[in-house]
């Protein structure tokens, strides 16, 4: 569309009368489609963090709430032209923060024409398509990641929500065993669950427990090696009373519990185990790296993001669960107006009623990759990972944890500091990494997890590090 063009429409555009449907707006939707390619030709080549000018430029949205409707046209413009450059770079190849995956040009494009259907989920009788493609992506995962084949999904806005599903179930499970219906008599006087799980478990564990009632107090850390995997020397005895947490994945260093040993211990205990596999579950859909996610059928529950390693859109966490009765039974919910039906009910197997289709998404990524697709993209993402830890190490870097998915830590030899060297590098706009602490030491936290990273990008990045530390050196 031509700048002409362009202010032509603007010039005409018009309110959205409120009770009338206008129906398509090919003005709206153009103007739209011309932004977002404009903004995905350029990420790739932008600065990964916006310049202080375009943050600065973000008050222009800071004003009352208009008291007449604003044009739609005029709204889409003031967004793309300030919102646009006020963005982080994650759909580049130079943003390794916070295990934020990429997003795959086929899993936005059909973003586009299924929130054009904006479905609720919620029950198979308001949304045939929806159910389907749940169905169908249920069954499509569970093979991918070679777990129990009666596994059932639900499909959440992330991790979070997925582990409060998979952790309501297993409190439901546990204190049945115990003859204690929670649904029906809360947790006031309920027996104990005893809750065991990897001293490095994520935030997001720690806080599923915490809204649960399990209590962050109650929580007994196991021990660990350096790398961060659990010591199964250190394991107590467990029983059926047990909630064992592990990880597929740690988010530091992305190192993976030995969950075959850990997984038959439980069983031989009757004990509850949950995998928290947010990005490192994927680990299994690759012939080279699923010797790590050995054993991982044999847990009770799991959870995962299709927003992270497999680089689908954000808002897609599924909750697996090997029994679809407890599931059901613990996140059971009714009311009248309910029309369940014969096939899948969403709502059955997530917190939320409303909802959208995020299972359509994850039928849609998974179609377009194919079973090859998403063993390439494992396989990038690990050896783009491999690539900068060895250019890092040849820099003089230390990188302290064992390579073995996407994850990298960097620490100085020298005694540089290294808060200061993470500040350089963030302010450049060439790459961005966040800041940890690995065994009680700062470090830097690298996450590649976007089909975009290119061997250019993570030299480019290397380079980077290099030239943060010489200036922090200098000064």
């Amino acid at each position: 569309m031509t700048t002409k063009r362009r202010n032509s429409i603007l010039g005409h555009a018009a309110h959205t009368p409120v009770g009338r449907s206008m129906g398509y707006d090919e003005a709206l939707f153009s103007l739209a489609h011309e932004y977002a390619a404009e903004y995905m030709e350029a990420v790739s080549g932008r600065r990964v963090t916006p310049a202080p000018e375009d943050v600065e430029a973000l008050r222009n949205f800071d004003e009352p709430i208009p008291d007449e409707p604003a044009k739609p046209l005029e709204t889409l413009r003031k967004l793309h032209r300030f919102g646009s450059p006020g963005t982080m770079a994650q759909t580049g190849g130079r943003y390794f923060g916070f295990v934020n995956g990429g997003l795959l040009p086929e899993a936005l494009a059909s973003r586009w024409l299924i929130d054009s259907w904006d479905q609720n989920t919620a029950l198979e009788v308001m949304s045939p398509v929806g159910s389907r493609l749940e169905q169908v992506s249920q069954k499509w995962f569970v093979d991918l990641l070679g777990l129990p084949r009666q596994t059932v999904a639900g499909f959440t806005n992330g991790t979070s929500a997925a582990l409060l599903c998979c952790l309501t179930a297993a409190r439901h499970a546990l204190l049945e065993r115990q003859g204690w219906d929670v649904s029906a008599q809360g947790l006031h006087g309920a027996p104990r669950i005893r809750v065991l799980g990897n001293r490095h478990s994520h935030a997001a564990v720690l806080r599923a427990l915490q809204v649960l009632g399990l209590g962050t107090n109650h929580f007994e850390p196991l021990q660990t090696d350096d790398q961060g995997r659990i010591l199964l020397s250190a394991l107590p005895q467990l029983d059926e009373n047990t909630l064992l947490l592990t990880q597929a994945g740690d988010v530091n260093s992305g190192s993976f519990d030995p969950l075959r040993e850990l997984g038959e211990r439980a069983q031989e205990a009757n004990a509850w185990m949950h995998v928290d596999g947010a990005f490192g579950l994927w680990a299994a859909a690759s012939r080279n790296t699923c010797h790590l996610t050995d054993g991982v059928e044999l847990a009770n529950s799991w959870s995962v993001d299709a927003h992270k390693t497999l680089n689908g859109p954000y808002e897609c966490g599924i909750a697996l669960c090997r029994e679809r009765d407890v599931l059901v039974k613990a996140l059971k919910t009714d009311a009248s107006y309910f029309t369940s039906g014969e096939k899948r009910d969403g709502m059955a197997f997530t917190l939320d009623m409303s909802r959208r289709a995020r299972g359509a998404e994850l039928w849609a990524t998974l179609h377009t990759l194919g079973r090859s697709g998403v063993e390439a993209l494992v396989d990038h993402l690990c050896g783009m990972a491999r690539r900068l830890s060895r250019t890092l190490r040849e820099l003089g870097f230390v990188v302290p944890n064992d390579v073995v998915f996407n994850q990298v830590m960097v620490k100085t030899s020298d005694g540089s500091d290294l808060g200061a060297i993470m500040g350089e590098l963030q302010r450049s706009g060439e790459c961005w990494c966040g800041g940890s602490r690995w065994l009680g030491e700062p470090v830097i936290r690298v996450s590649i997890c976007s089909h975009a990273t290119t061997e250019a990008d993570i030299d480019r990045a290397a380079a980077a590090f290099d030239a943060a530390r010489r200036r922090v050196v200098e000064s």
